[in-house]
């Protein structure tokens, strides 16, 4: 699915398929196949192996970041972070909020747009 972003400063996704997500910054678009975190702020980090491989210490990574709230997109269906993966975000008090990545690429979007502070955490899975 393409998508078509209001005019922004912030890195938005241009679009969205199986194992891919495309990022817009203004000078182009970019496709990435790998897993993922997107800044507003502009920053990106490759991210995490498999879903059954994640751990604190990939959540660690994107609390670093310092945002406001984290949206992860566990892939091609909801699959919730477990509680202890989670701390490093509580302890800076961060939010996140999940859902299938599809629905994550979307919400930052709008996010982004708004102009706050957030991240995405994608998981590109292959059909």
């Amino acid at each position: 699915m393409k998508l078509q972003p209001d005019r922004s400063d912030a890195q938005t996704i241009t679009g969205y398929g199986p194992g891919w997500v495309g990022v817009g910054t203004g000078a182009g678009t970019e496709k990435i196949t790998h897993n993922v975190v997107i800044a507003s702020n502009g920053e990106r980090l490759p991210w995490a192996g498999r879903y059954e491989d994640l751990g604190p210490a990939d959540f660690a990574a994107i609390a670093e970041l310092k945002v406001e709230v984290v949206i992860f997109g566990s892939g091609a269906r909801i699959r919730f972070p477990k509680p202890a993966w989670l701390a490093p975000l509580a302890e800076a008090r961060i939010g996140i909020e999940t859902m299938d990545t599809a629905a994550a690429c979307r919400t930052y979007n709008i996010l982004a747009q708004e102009g706050r502070e957030v991240a995405v955490a994608l998981l590109l899975e292959s059909a």
